[in-house]
């Protein structure tokens, strides 16, 4: 299992939250919902927390999260 089981938008909400383990990442997403102003906000977060609940502890160890930044300029990196 890997991070393309979830989206760009969810993989972004999951890197603002501990991700040190399942359980952790669960309950900071859970405990965070509350304070949600963005719409839309609450579909991901429910949607990430059906795919955790759906892991095994030992399959979220193996992923690897990063974030997607949108970058539309056409600059590149050097």
């Amino acid at each position: 299992m890997n991070t393309e089981l979830f989206t760009i938008e969810e993989e972004n909400l999951i890197c603002i939250f501990d991700t040190s383990g399942r359980d952790a990442l669960i309950s900071s997403i859970r405990d965070a919902m509350p304070h949600f102003d963005e719409p839309g906000m609450d579909e991901i977060a429910e949607s990430v927390l059906k795919k955790l609940d759906a892991m095994t502890g030992a399959e979220f160890s193996a992923l690897t999260f990063n974030p997607v930044y949108d970058n539309d300029d056409d600059e590149t990196e050097v």
